[in-house]
């Protein structure tokens, strides 16, 4: 769903634009809100599977310092960017597109933001981008602590299971994912109705704004005609599983090495990213500041968008 300015939508979305552009080929959808030119450009990472549009109550607030562009990664499930290749979905691989589409914009000085999965795609290309001056991780799918027993396992058995799992599902949902969408909407939006399936998003989801449930619903609609985008799903999450579980040596040298002011942003009724995950990586990095968002979800963005832009303003203020 795209509009020349998001305020056709929703008043509160007013100013907020869907505009397009080519990354080697690719065409890229993105949100942009201009902001006050002397204010920092944010730069907004969706989780993987999700689009630009789940920012969207976050945007207005944050605009009103600085411009914000909220991309649609490739590999998105609901968004407008194409998936150029099979292993477009990956985290790395997304990152090393952020670079592109940065350079493509001809954007500096950057406040990089990324939520869930998107956290670890805005670490991966904040660690090694030049523009980037600050990163914001809000609820980030990072790696948390591990035995020696586990790793070890993560390492072997874990690795062995991606690498048979990952092709049989994406042929699997070649031949069966528009059965399995059916069955998945019928069962209703998770935003919009009780029960509707995002049991491991914890939070309060009645506190998400009805114009933005309203839009997901629709958006999780129109997922009907598009069911090949199911395999980049199971792509991005094998790779959100190899960073945290099997290979994590590449995540923790980007942790150890980023020189940039870091705040993490956690709800503490995610079930998810838990509170474990969160001390392992303030002990890695105790120059990180950390806001805990009390009573939210996975979906903290979402679900509190005026708390997540005034914990950002604050610190950037700092």
């Amino acid at each position: 769903m795209r509009y020349d300015d998001w305020g056709e939508r929703s008043p509160r979305w007013a100013g907020v634009r869907s505009e397009m552009t080519d990354v080697q080929g690719t065409r890229v959808h993105y949100l942009h809100a201009p902001g006050p030119p002397e204010g920092p450009v944010r730069l907004l990472v969706h989780p993987m599977g999700a689009a630009g549009t789940w920012w969207l109550d976050v945007i207005p607030q944050l605009a009103a310092r600085g411009t914000v562009i909220a991309p649609d990664l490739p590999g998105t499930f609901t968004g407008h960017t194409g998936t150029p290749h099979p292993r477009a979905a990956k985290a790395h691989v997304n990152a090393r597109f952020l670079a592109v589409f940065a350079r493509t914009l001809g954007l500096e000085r950057l406040d990089v933001h990324g939520w869930s999965l998107g956290g670890l795609v805005a670490l991966l290309y904040a660690r090694r981008a030049a523009e980037a001056e600050r990163l914001v991780l809000a609820n980030p799918t990072l790696p948390g602590p591990l035995t020696r027993g586990e790793a070890a396992g993560w390492r072997t058995l874990g690795r062995a299971a991606l690498a048979t799992a990952v092709p049989v599902l994406r042929g699997t949902l070649r031949l069966y994912g528009r059965r399995l969408l059916e069955a998945k909407l019928a069962k209703g939006d998770p935003l919009t109705s009780p029960g509707g399936g995002l049991d491991l998003s914890g939070g309060d989801l009645t506190r998400v704004s009805p114009e933005l449930a309203a839009l997901q619903a629709e958006e999780r609609g129109a997922m009907r005609s598009r069911p090949d985008r199911l395999a980049d799903a199971i792509v991005a999450f094998a790779s959100a599983v190899e960073s945290m579980y099997v290979d994590r040596g590449p995540v923790f040298e980007a942790i150890d090495a980023l020189n940039i002011p870091t705040l993490l942003l956690w709800g503490d009724q995610d079930p998810l990213i838990e509170r474990p995950v969160i001390d392992h990586l303030l002990a890695r990095r105790p120059g990180w500041e950390l806001h805990v968002v009390k009573g939210a979800g996975h979906l903290m963005p979402m679900e509190l968008p005026a708390e997540y832009a005034g914990a950002v303003t604050r610190w950037t203020a700092r």
